[in-house]
C-alpha cells in the first residue's frame, strides 16, 4: 500500500489495542514496524499521536500511512529458505533410503499446544508428499543427538520394525551428580506415568502394577571429575517415556540439567547448565542393506558441561559396552 488512507474502527472493534487492530488486517506487519510506524508519528488516532497499546474507541479515526507490501505467499507446507538451510544444517547422513539428523537441544521433534517449530515441519525442506522424510522414534525436547528417518514409505517402515523390535543400539551420553558404584551394570526398574500435564513423571513402580513398564537400562562411567560429577554412557534396552532421566534419578546420580527429575545436589552443580544428556551413537540395520552406524557431535549445551568439569568428548571409549560382553 503506497497511499495515505483514514479509516474507521467498527463497533465490534471497541477496546481494540491499536496493534492489534494494525496486525488483523496487515499480518505481515511485525510489532516492531508498528512500533516505529506509532513513535514517528506516521500512525495517528482521531489526529493524534498514539502508542501501540492504545485502546481504541468505536468510530475512531486512524491514519495509516504507506505500508511496506506483503511478501508473496508460499505454497503450502514450503519453508522459508533460511529455514530449509536451517534444516539440512543438521544433517549428519543421507542416502536413498535414510536421512539422519544432529537434534539441537531445545528443538522438539513435533509440535504441540505452544509448539511451532519442530522437527516434523522443517522435514518440509526435503519436498512433501512421498518425498516427506517419515519420523521412526523420538528424541525428548532438551535431548540432542542422533534422530533417524526414513525417506520412503518402505524405508521408515523397516526403520520403525528395528526400534520396535530392539534391534537397535541406541547409546548416550551423559553428565550425572556424583559416581554411580557400581560404575558399570544393568537397571531393571519398572516405570509408571505419575501426575498430569507438565507436571507429569516417570516414577519406579512395583512390577504388579498394572501400569508399570518394564525398563532396562545399561550403564558404563567413561571419566570422573573428582567425585562430583560423572560421565556416563547409556544404552536404554528398552524404549520408555523419559527412561534415562528417571532410572538415573532412581540411582541417586540425575542428569545435570534436568529441569523436572533433580535433587537438590544436582540442581546445585548444574549451575545453569542444559540437560545434560546427548543421544551419541546409533546402530541398526540399513532398509536395504547393512548395517548403519551414525554418530553426532556433542552441541553446545554438552559442550558447556564438559568444559566446566573437565571432560574431552575424544578421549571416549569408542565401544564403552563391549567390554560388558
Amino acid at each position: 500500500m503506497r497511499e495515505v488512507r483514514t479509516l474507521y474502527v467498527d463497533k465490534g472493534e471497541e477496546g481494540v489495542r491499536l496493534d492489534r487492530w494494525f496486525k488483523r488486517r496487515w499480518p505481515h506487519l511485525n510489532h516492531i514496524q508498528i512500533q516505529k510506524l506509532t513513535r514517528s508519528g506516521q500512525i495517528r488516532v482521531d489526529g493524534a499521536r498514539a502508542k501501540p497499546d492504545t485502546r481504541l474507541s468505536a468510530g475512531s479515526q486512524v491514519r495509516v500511512p504507506p505500508l511496506p507490501d506483503a511478501p508473496p505467499p508460499r505454497a503450502k507446507g514450503e519453508l522459508d529458505p533460511r529455514e530449509a538451510a536451517y534444516a539440512r544444517s543438521l544433517v549428519i547422513y543421507e542416502d536413498e533410503d535414510v536421512l539422519a539428523l544432529n537434534k539441537p537441544s531445545g528443538l522438539a521433534v513435533q509440535g504441540g499446544t505452544k509448539t511451532t517449530r519442530h522437527i516434523d515441519g522443517l522435514l518440509s525442506a526435503w519436498g512433501e508428499g512421498l518425498e516427506r522424510p517419515r519420523l521412526v522414534h523420538r528424541l525428548d525436547r532438551d535431548t540432542s543427538g542422533v534422530l533417524v528417518l526414513g525417506k520412503t514409505p518402505g524405508a521408515a517402515a523397516k526403520l520403525a520394525g528395528a526400534f520396535a523390535k530392539r534391534r537397535t543400539q541406541k547409546i548416550y551420553w551423559a553428565l550425572v551428580a556424583g559416581l554411580p558404584k557400581p560404575g558399570q551394570g544393568v537397571l531393571e526398574l519398572p516405570l509408571a506415568k505419575k501426575g498430569v500435564g507438565d507436571r507429569e513423571m516417570m516414577v519406579p513402580a512395583d512390577p504388579k502394577d498394572p501400569r508399570a513398564e518394564t525398563a532396562e537400562t545399561e550403564f558404563v562411567t567413561l571419566a570422573r571429575a573428582a567425585d562430583k560429577v560423572a560421565w556416563m554412557a547409556l544404552w536404554p534396552h528398552t524404549g520408555r517415556t523419559h527412561q534415562l532421566r528417571a532410572h538415573m534419578l532412581a540411582m541417586g546420580h540425575p542428569i545435570l540439567g534436568d529441569p523436572k527429575y533433580k535433587t537438590e545436589a544436582s540442581e546445585a552443580l548444574s549451575g545453569g547448565l542444559k540437560l545434560q544428556l546427548h543421544a551419541r551413537r546409533l546402530v541398526l540395520p540399513h532398509p536395504s542393506r547393512g548395517t548403519l552406524m551414525l554418530e553426532a557431535p556433542i552441541g553446545k549445551e554438552m559442550k558447556a558441561g564438559f568444559e566446566r568439569f573437565g571432560f574431552d568428548e575424544h578421549e571416549a571409549d569408542p565401544e564403552p559396552f563391549s567390554r560388558r560382553r
